[in-house]
């Protein structure tokens, strides 16, 4: 048994099973970017699984739809950090003592190296090595004194190399933890601010209009702060198509949330706010067009509720803007004269007949195609809504039916059967925010670049040593010189050739220099 668990720890903890989890990890989480995902929009799953009968069924009891909180791919996690956390400490253990040993005795045939040269110099051996160590200064040297009055040096170089192959897998160690911790703790929602002074402060999940929360995230620690858009610009060019986008905010954070201090920002499209910990990105607009209902008894009631874009190049938009009679208590009568003002608002007014489209994105003729929808919303079911249309449950019951419908622009209005008058009284714009909160953000920027230096340092630098012996002869000191690579890349037989040319370029041959001697690679 003891014997079972060693061979499967050494083979957990090996780089091979390593990298086959790091592979893993990569094929799970593709689901998660080619399926919809229930923490980003539930509906699509769930019109995901109905539409495909069974085969959605079994994606879903096997977590396809919730791929990063599956049992699956926190296994291939868990599993990855253990082998990268096995195999890294032992390699530490041996590159820091490498780093506190010797370079290795100079071997007793430096011919049979790969790289290798011999030369007669009238120098003594005492001489000789002091020119080598001068040559190898950056190396890591250690001059032995042999047999016969023999000297040698043993130089070594390129210990990054391996410093380079444990940043690259510490820091991806920590790009692992990094991550988790952010999966853990940020969290992320979006919200819809109309342009006008409108406030949006982040002190609550229900301050939002979608709200993702991180493992740990409960909603009720959120960073404070406030934010206030005070106007929205937007220009085109004349094709239409969007040239910048621009939210004029004030916004306050820390002390100035005591004080009442506001403070301004440009917000752009990529230009976040950065404040309390959080992001503050824009990432859309709309428009959300003003309605006013007087009532037969003459109250009256406004509304400005944001409409949808359906068409991104010319925002074209739905919506339903809804009204609950004013002053009546019986639930029964209320339900019967509900109204709700749904269709299309155009930025930009082109008809055909009486349809109506928009031809441009920007404000220039606005207009809207409106039914004028009575009766019981369904507000009082207690079911959720949305804002941008209505319960077709109710106009099929036909508990809820059309009663009016028109073509508005600015100022125009509707007067129904029973005396109501539904007037058109503008638009307004809206932006889109998203609030981002991640912890761990910087540590992943910082490992991130610290991978790209471990893996850039790995590949570039070369581990090799050389061997220089001075032995003592007749009339002369016989130089002696040898190399070897401990990697298989190219170029270390260029170097050792520099070296040796620089070191006899500082000595005195007894005798002409052999050119080419046998065993000197190029």
């Amino acid at each position: 048994m003891t014997a079972f668990l060693r061979n499967t720890w050494r083979g957990l903890t090996s780089m091979r099973t390593a990298l086959v989890l790091l592979f893993l990890l990569a094929l799970a989480a593709l689901p998660g970017a080619l399926l919809p995902q229930r923490s980003l929009n539930f509906q699509k799953v769930d019109e995901y699984v109905a539409s495909h009968g069974w085969w959605g069924r079994l994606l879903d009891r096997l977590e396809f739809f919730n791929v990063y909180g599956s049992v699956w791919f926190s296994a291939v996690y868990l599993l990855l950090f253990i082998s990268l956390v096995g195999c890294l400490l032992p390699r530490t253990l041996e590159y820091a003592k490498a780093l506190r040993g010797r370079p290795v005795i100079t071997p007793r045939n430096l011919s049979r190296l790969p790289h290798h040269h011999t030369a007669t110099v009238t120098e003594t051996p005492q001489e000789v090595m002091a020119a080598a160590k001068q040559r190898l200064r950056g190396w890591r040297l250690v001059e032995r004194e042999e047999d016969d009055g023999a000297r040698s040096v043993s130089a070594e170089r390129g210990y990054l190399r391996e410093t380079g192959n444990l940043v690259f897998h510490f820091a991806m160690l920590g790009l692992i933890v990094a991550l988790a911790i952010g999966k853990m703790f940020q969290y992320e929602g979006q919200v819809i601010v109309l342009a006008n002074g409108s406030q949006f402060c982040n002190s609550g999940t229900l301050n939002y209009d979608t709200f993702h929360p991180g493992l740990r995230v409960d909603g009720t620690d959120l960073d404070p702060f406030c934010v206030r858009v005070n106007d929205f610009t937007a220009n085109y060019l004349p094709s239409g198509q969007a040239d910048y986008f621009r939210a004029d905010i004030d916004y306050q954070s820390g002390d100035d949330l005591t004080t009442n201090t506001w403070r301004p920002y440009p917000l752009e499209v990529n230009s976040p706010l950065r404040t309390a910990g959080d992001r503050v990105y824009l990432l859309s607009h709309g428009y959300a067009p003003t309605f006013t209902v007087t009532f037969p008894d003459g109250q009256t009631r406004t509304h400005t509720t944001q409409w949808r874009p359906v068409n991104q190049l010319t925002y074209l938009s739905e919506g339903a803007t809804k009204f609950d009679p004013p002053g009546v208590s019986d639930p029964a009568k209320r339900r019967t004269e509900q109204l709700a003002i749904t269709g299309l608002f155009a930025p930009t007014a082109v008809f055909s007949g009486d349809l109506m489209d928009s031809g441009f994105p920007d404000l220039r003729d606005p207009a809207v195609a409106v039914d004028v929808m009575k009766g019981d919303l369904g507000n009082e079911s207690g079911r959720g809504q949305s804002i941008y249309e209505v319960n077709q449950d109710m106009v099929d019951s036909g508990r809820l039916k059309r009663v009016a419908r028109e073509n508005l622009r600015p100022g125009d209005q509707i007067t129904l059967d029973d005396g109501t008058k539904i007037s058109f009284d503008g638009v307004q714009r809206w932006v889109y925010l998203q609030v981002s909160h991640d912890p761990a953000q910087g540590f992943v920027l910082v490992f991130a670049v610290l991978i790209v230096f471990g893996l850039g340092t790995s590949l570039v630098i070369k581990r090799r040593r050389l061997w220089v012996r001075a032995v003592p002869g007749d009339g002369g000191t016989v130089l002696r010189l040898g190399g070897l690579a401990r990697t298989d890349q190219a170029g270390y037989g260029e170097e050792f050739g520099r070296v040796t040319d620089d070191l006899l370029a500082e000595l005195t041959p007894l005798e002409e220099r052999e050119g080419a001697v046998a065993g000197r690679e190029p």
